[in-house]
Parts: C-alpha cells; sequence; structure tokens
C-alpha cells in the first residue's frame, strides 16, 4: 500500500490501517501488524522518502506479553538504512541467508519497530533542484522521533525507550539522533515540514561503524594511515561511498576497484592533516576510565595513540580466546611467556589494512566525494565542508565552500554531546571493526569517548577482523538493549 497524498496529511497514528502478517525465527511463528507507508510530516517535500514503516508484535493488541514487554513498555526499535547519506528506504521484516534482518530479529525479541524512510543527497524535486542536501537526513529523523512522540498514548511501544540503529552514514545519523534531541537548530526545517509538535530525543544509539565527525575525519585519516602511498580504491557507483552490508534492503551498487599511487602532492597533503590532528584531540580534553588525559605530540604519538591500541589489543585477545587464527596478523605483539597479545606495531597494523581513500578522504580537495555532495545546496550539487580542503581545492572552481557553516555543524554529534541546548541520549552502543578503513578507527572512539566523559553509559568495541558492516551480533545488540530498559545499566 501507498501512502494517500490526495486528502491533507494526518499525523495521527490509525491503529486499524494495518496488514497482518507472519513469518518463522527459530522455529517460532512471529506474528505481528504492519502499519506501512505512514507519512510522517504533514507538508511532505518527498512523499517518497518521508515515511515510514511502523511493526508491532500481535500479541500487544491481545494484552499478551513478549520478553517481558506489553503494549505500554516495549521499546521502540528504530533502524535506518541510510548508506552512503543516500536516499534511504523504510526497512522492512525479512528473513536473509537463513537469519532474521534486525527489524524481524526485533519483533521477536517484542520489540516495536518503527523504521522511517528519509531524504538522501542525490534527491532532486521536479524542478530539478537537490531536495535532500545536508541536514535533510537528521531533519526527517527527528520528524519521524516527532511522530513517535506525538502519538505516543495512542500507538504500542513506549516512546521514552525509542533505541536509534544504523550502519556507517546509517551509524552516523544514529550517534546525530542521540546526540541533538529537541535541539533548536532543527526547528525551522522541522516546522517548515510540518512536523509534530513534539519531542525529538531518543532514550539510546546503536551505531555500527559510523562514519561521523566529518569535519575533523580528514586529519584523523592521516593520522591513521599517513605513509601508505598505495592502495586500492573502492568506488560504489557514481561516486558513491561504500554502502555497508545492513541486511539487504536494497541492491548493492556496483563496485569498482582501482589501484591508486598517491604522488607528492598527496603525501605533501597528508602530511599537513595528519598534522593538524595532534592539536584537535589535545583541544577535546578527552580522558578515559582512569582519568588519565588523551593526548598526542607533535608526532601523533601519546596517550590518545596508546588508548586506541588498547580497543585492537582487546579485541585480538578476545578472538584468540575463541580460537580465531590470528598467525597473517604480524602487527600483533604477544607477551613470550603467557602468549597473550599485549601490544601492536601502530605502522604495521594500518598498512595491514590499509588505506581505501586518497588524503582528504572526506573532504576531498576534488570536490567530489560523497560527503561534498552531501554539503551541496538546492542548486549546487558538491561544496567543500572544511577549511582546509577549501583552501587546497584542486577545481577550476576555487573555494567552493557550503553557504551555511552552521549545517556542518548540524551534521556532527560531537557539537550536540554535553550541550545544554540539547537533550542527549543516556545510553551508546558503538562498534567499528579492525579490518575498516573507511574512517579513521579513532573517530568512532572519540565520540564514544566524549559520551562517557559526560557521564552516559557506553559500550565501545572494535571487533576483530570485522570490515565495514553491521547488524553482525544482534543477539549481543539486543541483549544491551534489554539490559538497558530493564535494568538502566
Amino acid at each position: 500500500m501507498q501512502a494517500d497524498t490526495s486528502a491533507k496529511i494526518s499525523l495521527a497514528f490509525d491503529v486499524k490501517n494495518y496488514e497482518s502478517m507472519s513469518t518463522t525465527v527459530d522455529n517460532k511463528e512471529i506474528k505481528y501488524r504492519a502499519f506501512e507507508y505512514i507519512p510522517y510530516v504533514a507538508n511532505p517535500i518527498d512523499i517518497d522518502q518521508q515515511y515510514m514503516n511502523i511493526y508491532v508484535p500481535e500479541e500487544y493488541f491481545n494484552n499478551g506479553t513478549v520478553n517481558g514487554y506489553n503494549t505500554q513498555t516495549a521499546p521502540i526499535f528504530m533502524p535506518n538504512a541510510v548508506g552512503g547519506y543516500m536516499p534511504s528506504q523504510a526497512m522492512t521484516p525479512k528473513v536473509e541467508n537463513g537469519k532474521p534482518n534486525s527489524v524481524l530479529y526485533a519483533l521477536s525479541r517484542g520489540y516495536v519497530v518503527a523504521s522511517p524512510a528519509t531524504r538522501g543527497r542525490t534527491n532532486k524535486a521536479s524542478d530539478g533542484n537537490f531536495i535532500g542536501k545536508a541536514p535533510a537526513v537528521i531533519v526527517d529523523l527527528q520528524a519521524a522521533t516527532a511522530y513517535l512522540h506525538a502519538n505516543d498514548s495512542t500507538m504500542p511501544g513506549n516512546a521514552n525507550r525509542i533505541i536509534t540503529n544504523g550502519t556507517s552514514a546509517g551509524g552516523a545519523v544514529s550517534l546525530l539522533q542521540g546526540a541533538a534531541g529537541n535541539s533548536s537548530d532543527f526547528q525551522p526545517y522541522l516546522q517548515a515540514l510540518g512536523a509534530a509538535t513534539a519531542a525529538t530525543n531518543v532514550y539510546a544509539v546503536s551505531a555500527y561503524c559510523p562514519i561521523t565527525n566529518l569535519d575533523a575525519a580528514d586529519m584523523a585519516y592521516e593520522w591513521s594511515y599517513k605513509g601508505i602511498t598505495s592502495f586500492n580504491k573502492v568506488t560504489m557507483g557514481q561516486g558513491e561511498l561504500p554502502q555497508a552490508n545492513v541486511g539487504g534492503n536494497a541492491a548493492p551498487p556496483q563496485r569498482t576497484i582501482q589501484r591508486v599511487n598517491l604522488n607528492a602532492n598527496d603525501v605533501a597533503y597528508s602530511n599537513l592533516l595528519s598534522e593538524h590532528f595532534p592539536e584537535y584531540v589535545n583541544n577535546l580534553q578527552l580522558h578515559d576510565s582512569m582519568g588519565r588525559v588523551l593526548k598526542l605530540d607533535k608526532n601523533g604519538n601519546g596517550t590518545f595513540k596508546n588508548y586506541v591500541k588498547a580497543f585492537i589489543i582487546d579485541a585480538a585477545n578476545k578472538a584468540q580466546a575463541k580460537g580465531t587464527d590470528l598467525s597473517k596478523h604480524t602487527y600483533l605483539v604477544r607477551d613470550n611467556k603467557t602468549g597473550a597479545i599485549k601490544d601492536i606495531n601502530w605502522e604495521a597494523y594500518n598498512q595491514f589494512v590499509s588505506r581505501s581513500k586518497a588524503p582528504g578522504a572526506f573532504d576531498s580537495r576534488s570536490n567530489d566525494s560523497g560527503e561534498n555532495n552531501l554539503f551541496g545546496t538546492s542548486t549546487t550539487d558538491n561544496n567543500h565542508f572544511t577549511i582546509t580542503a577549501a583552501l587546497h581545492d584542486t577545481t577550476s572552481n576555487q573555494n567552493v565552500y557550503v553557504e551555511n557553516a552552521k549545517i556542518v555543524t548540524m551534521m556532527n554529534p560531537m557539537n550536540y554531546l554535553g550541550s545544554p541546548a540539547a537533550t542527549n541520549a543516556q545510553f551508546y552502543r558503538i562498534r567499528y571493526g579492525t579490518a575498516d578503513s573507511n574512517t579513521s578507527v579513532a573517530i568512532p572512539l572519540i565520540v564514544g569517548t566524549r559520551a562517557q566523559n559526560l557521564g552516559y553509559k557506553v559500550d565501545m568495541a572494535t571487533p576483530f577482523g570485522v570490515d565495514h558492516s553491521g547488524d553482525y551480533d544482534l543477539d549481543e545488540l539486543f541483549n544491551w538493549m534489554d539490559n538497558i530498559v530493564k535494568n538502566g545499566r
């Protein structure tokens, strides 16, 4: 069924407008009601993108319980299918490769599911103008969140227990949902769309390999991969970012692999970016769980580097304990007596993972990355979003910089974590695999550590050998979600 836009769009949840469905998970029948193609704004710019699918376990309409939850107490799982900051569709319950996707798995665990579609960087209106550039994706997610809060008394599920989930760019906007709740920055956009006048904050965040903190990501990338001058560049379709593996709601774009050798100018730019990273880290005044300040010296060494390495060391020891063959990972340094991994050779580790992007990994000097595309305007397709890249632009359109610098601020959760003008989520689960080179491993750890330093509960890990993917540990994810909902920790 499709949304009916012939009449004025109502933002009242219609409990009678559903289809009854069922499927099987682990030999158990899962019955649920599907409320699909629900517009979450009264004045949509693109009705094909600004809708939501809501799924509710059938038990909640018969005074039943699932996993200890009922129609009033069930948490709301809010997964997005955003990849590469492209337009996304709402997710649906599916069995893929013999396993339930996150939507179906959530229903089996008693969660109400609300999955929004969103605008993305390539969306155009009939007049040819772009309608999905930043901050459209987070505005749409906040509008969908406001819909859930506005309808909390009439629809099943507890809107005070919304838990977001996303992978790659979807992980980034999941974090942004958690950080930027109720910020007035988004109100003009929400009002223009006719969003529900309600809260936009969420309870908790799950983020897999988030491509986030974009205005610092170029520096971090060169801190990790400086010195690697030959690599395989992977391109997904028309210059798009790699689409993370999130359970296959869309056909993957075509992959092309090109061997790239950096020239002297690239290497100089890499050095410039990496030299700026220590100052950025030091200004953050982050600290570890023992209270030690995380810093870097001018050469990029120090307590912050040791902190990042500790996550990888811990992941390697856990993998070894499970019987994983680590013999090819020659960057691991073992204790001669116990055989435990006690250190890693940082340069050798990054050589092993290898860069997958040239210096200016996110704000490309040639102004042609997916993120440059994200920060375009209604009439300009691509823009620089850092002063450094704009000053070192290599195109004929010198210094093409995003017109409204506030929009760059609005796409970065670091600018909202700890802000008195935003309602931050209290719980964060962040995963970034040790085999992933789509951003620096430092980036998600920086965001998670900032949240941790603010007193929020943060579960961060770098799963060993995991590449750019998400939803690969649903049992662990939902155990974490149950724990924070039922036990508040």
